[in-house]
């Protein structure tokens, strides 16, 4: 083989032995595989994933053991290399994390659900939590091995013990929202369980936010993973005041962090699905939160999420008066609509709907802000089909409410209002 390959866009070469032989780019964590020859790790682990796992790429040989052994030398090499030739515009590659290996994460599973005694303190517990959540946030891969190992079962049981200190249940709800669900009936131990949902709500509450945010992190996943619509019932219902008092607080706080917000309106939005629990949303004070925040700091994927709310909370009467009421309800519907994405343009078009059919003077009110200029383009947009349904049949519920309606009744946008199909 050459010394050197063909020079990149940056108009240097890189040494052929800085190169993976499989993907021929810098090799940014060289490892070494047991016939001695050495590639990028993703490199490598994308060759096996995709079924060659018994042969070298480069020297055919058999892979009798797929241990894969960081190269350090090698590695320091290539880093120094880019820094030697930092005027060239190279970047030095930074020192990669190693990932866990089984051994260590059967290990550290084992001394965290250890009984506390003499020879295991809660310290040592929590540290080997700490330690794993650590392994969890490098990569997904690490998620993956330590959800492989039964670790939601092994981390529910420490959550929920009676004997789990704070810190225990702190470190260990942390780490279990962290992995990615592999059966969702998991969490029908929890939800099915009215004392855990109790213990959950009370995290809800606690002292320190990081606790609150994963408590409501823990609380969407198990009702968005549990299929029985009665287990969704029970789960919410179940001391279901103080549990939307907590979720809202994340979202009411003004120092929340991002993330706080991104779980609250998750959460809230997961528990709203569940039509008998979105009169204690409303009563909670969900409507005027709601409102409040999409005037203000929620991202896009937010924002939908929070509109798709609003819209599930004004099919009932009580939603539709609590948001009627609020100044900035049919305003900033109005506005959304196609200024954030399709779906957020549906759901605040299906909120609106959902106002207007209630009240004649928040049809007044939608007119007065600009709606038919908006939804007549709607309906000539590559929006949803939904979305212009539910258009259609806005404009026909504005028509009285139009200003110089006889200039554009007849229109062919408007002619299709019949074929709408009810809210």
């Amino acid at each position: 083989m050459p010394r050197n390959i063909e020079p990149l866009d940056l108009g240097i070469q890189i040494p052929y032995h800085f190169r993976c032989p499989i993907s021929l780019e810098l090799m940014q964590d060289p490892v070494t595989v047991c016939t001695g020859q050495t590639y990028d790790r993703a490199s490598i682990e994308s060759w096996v994933s995709i079924g060659n796992n018994t042969t070298c790429p480069v020297t055919r040989a058999p892979l009798s053991d797929f241990t894969l052994i960081p190269n350090h030398t090698l590695r320091r090499l290539i880093q120094e290399w880019c820094v030697a030739n930092r005027s060239n515009g190279v970047e030095r590659i930074p020192t990669p994390k190693q990932p866990a290996d089984p051994t260590s994460v059967r290990a550290l599973l084992s001394q965290a659900s250890a009984i506390t005694g003499t020879h295991v303190s809660v310290r040592s517990r929590a540290a080997a939590l700490r330690r794993l959540r650590g392994f969890a946030r490098d990569s997904d891969k690490n998620r993956v091995l330590i959800a492989a190992h039964n670790a939601t079962e092994i981390l529910i049981k420490i959550l929920f013990s009676e004997t789990t200190s704070s810190e225990l249940a702190s470190e260990s709800l942390a780490l279990l929202v962290m992995l990615p669900i592999t059966e969702p009936n998991q969490f029908v131990s929890i939800s099915s369980d009215p004392g855990r949902v109790e213990f959950l709500t009370r995290l809800l509450f606690d002292s320190s936010i990081e606790t609150r945010v994963n408590a409501a992190a823990l609380i969407e996943i198990v009702s968005t993973g549990t299929k029985s619509a009665d287990l969704k019932g029970m789960f919410s219902i179940s001391n279901s005041e103080s549990l939307f008092e907590g979720v809202l607080d994340l979202l009411r706080n003004p120092i929340s962090s991002r993330r706080a917000l991104k779980i609250g309106i998750k959460t809230l939005f997961a528990l709203c699905l569940v039509k008998s629990t979105r009169h204690i949303a409303i009563t909670a004070g969900a409507p005027e939160i709601l409102i409040d925040r999409l005037a203000a700091d929620f991202d896009r994927c937010d924002t939908e999420r929070a509109l798709a709310t609003v819209e599930l909370l004004c099919r009932t009467p009580e939603g539709c008066a609590a948001f009627g009421e609020h100044a900035l309800t049919v305003p900033l519907l109005v506005k959304t609509i196609l200024r954030v994405s399709d779906r957020a343009t549906e759901y605040a078009a299906g909120a609106l709907l959902a106002l207007c059919t209630a009240e004649e003077r928040w049809r007044e009110e939608a007119a007065g802000a600009g709606v038919v200029v908006q939804l007549l383009l709607m309906v000539q947009s590559e929006c949803t089909e939904r979305a212009k349904k539910k258009a259609q049949k806005l404009l026909k519920l504005l028509r009285d409410s139009w200003p110089d309606y006889n200039s554009f009744a007849n229109s062919d946008d408007f002619g299709c209002s019949s074929q709408v199909v009810p809210f």
